[in-house]
């Protein structure tokens, strides 16, 4: 029974890893241009607004600062930003 257990642990943690590593692949975060951010499904963009403050140091964003920060950021990319800007320029909190 305890192999058995050990087992099953391994492959969910195996599991996990693999999946949490896929959905980052390609995702640049702040680094993402306003033509990439806009043309992006709605999951696409909150993982990206996700790694862009995880990676200025925030802790994993609430689903209110997910909406807000990706509000700001197409608000942004429609009005002053570029097709090239990148979205780390955007005011966001």
């Amino acid at each position: 029974m305890k192999r058995w257990t050990m087992m099953l642990a391994t492959g969910v943690a195996a599991a996990t890893l693999v999946t949490g590593c896929s959905s980052t692949i390609g995702n640049k975060g702040g680094d993402t241009t306003c033509k990439e951010f806009t043309a992006a499904d709605e999951k696409t963009q909150n993982e990206t607004i996700t790694k862009m403050l995880t990676d200025q140091g925030k802790n994993e964003p609430s689903n209110l600062e997910l909406s807000a920060t990706r509000a700001a950021v197409s608000g942004y990319c429609q009005t002053l930003g570029t097709p090239d800007t990148k979205i780390s320029q955007a005011p966001h909190l």
